[in-house]
């Protein structure tokens, strides 16, 4: 059998000798991601199943990221919830609530490494891909299903082959392709399929636009997202890890359900509609349209190389005073750095509000709330109605690059005007 990166891994789990797609197997957990869901439902589910153990907490990774510090009092006792049964569990791996957000700080961590499989109490698990993982997302009886035995079932999924080729131009970054994927494939395109991202333009890419292509896999859909291993990765991991890993490479004759084509240097700057990231448009379709509020933050775009490029557009600039813009760091890492470089004081200078290291405005939650008809140009990686505030808001997905712009004119603009 020649066996894609996904098949590879989900094989090296389990006790099998082979496998093919659509094949359930039971596979073996190398760790498991846990945020606020655990105190919001996960613990009660636990509960109702009469457990009273976990397999092993040296593999859970627990966090508290999406209401941090806690804005009202339910969000609190949530919090409450999560640290009394981590606490009562033992968890080896518990980052309390002052690193930043899950799907950054795992892998700062060296938490994510090559051949691993990964599962998480949040969709946008996928993001570990970047790393040559196997990482998804499930949901609370599933996460119940892992503390107490350490396997979960799998179908085998099929796989997607993207290839890439050549390098961005100026002003166009991973955001912007990945939209690009999903506008042309749909959000429905790659149900439960593994996506494998190939060729020069993949190696091209830094380990931040790997994180974004990965984050978003699952908005078409798809059950993971895989990037092949080369040289970046594994100067990453020489910073974030001592602990041994394995290269995943697919076999030469695998087999791949559909391929895809994508030369990076055709790309130009893309935005995504209200209100599916697959309603996408062209930047010149949309450009001029007024916002009242601009956020680069987030675990699909705050990372370093995001707020450098926004720097890098807003130095020395005013924004309108007629828009908020917020910027948050996705990990006090990160945020440190930005420090360091000067950038925060950019953001500054130019009334941005620089937020602490949580997911804030991507659910809407606490910060950055949309008000009746309000618009809103953010880097996040969902634009649903509703999701940020009031039903009637509405939601531009686009790169940091692009909310640069867009806040200095308060309303939609092509990133390239200012480069």
């Amino acid at each position: 059998m020649n066996y894609t990166i996904a098949e590879k891994i989900l094989l090296d789990h389990s006790n099998l000798n082979t496998l093919s797609p659509d094949q359930f197997i039971e596979s073996e957990i190398d760790l498991i991601m846990v945020h606020e869901q655990l105190g919001g439902r996960i613990h009660e589910e636990y509960n109702k199943l009469g457990l009273d153990y976990v397999w092993d907490p040296d593999k859970i990774f627990f966090i508290l990221d999406h209401w941090v510090p806690p804005p009202t009092i339910s969000a609190a006792k949530m919090h409450q919830d999560c640290r009394s049964f981590a606490n009562k569990y033992n968890f080896t791996h518990n980052m309390g609530q002052n690193k930043g957000i899950c799907h950054q700080v795992l892998p700062e961590m060296g938490f994510a490494r090559p051949g691993m499989l990964i599962v998480g109490s949040d969709s946008h698990t996928t993001t570990y891909g970047a790393f040559n993982c196997f990482s998804t997302g499930i949901g609370a009886t599933d996460v119940s299903v892992v503390f107490a035995t350490g396997k979960l079932w799998f179908k085998v999924p099929y796989s997607y082959k993207i290839n890439l080729e050549g390098n961005f131009s100026e002003g166009v970054m991973a955001k912007d392709f990945i939209l690009k994927f999903i506008g042309d494939i749909s959000t429905k395109g790659a149900i439960y399929k593994s996506l494998e991202f190939h060729g020069d333009g993949a190696e091209s890419l830094s380990i931040d636009g790997r994180m974004t292509i990965a984050n978003m896999a699952v908005e078409t859909g798809a059950k993971s997202g895989i990037f092949l291993p080369d040289n970046k990765l594994e100067a990453w991991l020489s910073k974030r890890t001592s602990k041994s890993y394995k290269f995943i490479k697919p076999d030469d004759n695998a087999d791949y359900q559909k391929e895809f084509h994508y030369n990076l240097e055709e790309l130009a700057p893309i935005v995504a509609k209200p209100n599916n990231p697959g309603n996408i448009a062209n930047i010149e379709e949309v450009e001029g349209i007024e916002v009242n509020q601009a956020f680069i933050g987030s675990c699909t775009n705050g990372r370093l190389e995001d707020l450098r490029i926004a720097a890098k557009i807003l130095k020395g600039k005013e924004i309108s005073s007629d828009i908020r813009l917020i910027i948050i760091p996705a990990s006090r890492e990160i945020y440190l750095d930005a420090l360091k470089e000067g950038l925060i004081e950019i953001f500054l200078e130019i009334g941005a509000v620089i937020g602490n290291s949580t997911c804030g405005p991507c659910i809407g939650g606490h910060l950055g709330v949309l008000g009746p008809n309000e618009v809103c140009i953010s880097s996040t990686n969902r634009n649903f109605k509703g999701r940020m505030g009031h039903p009637n808001s509405k939601i531009y997905l686009a790169s940091p690059a692009t909310v640069a712009a867009s806040a200095i004119n308060g309303k939609i603009t092509d990133p390239r005007r200012f480069l």
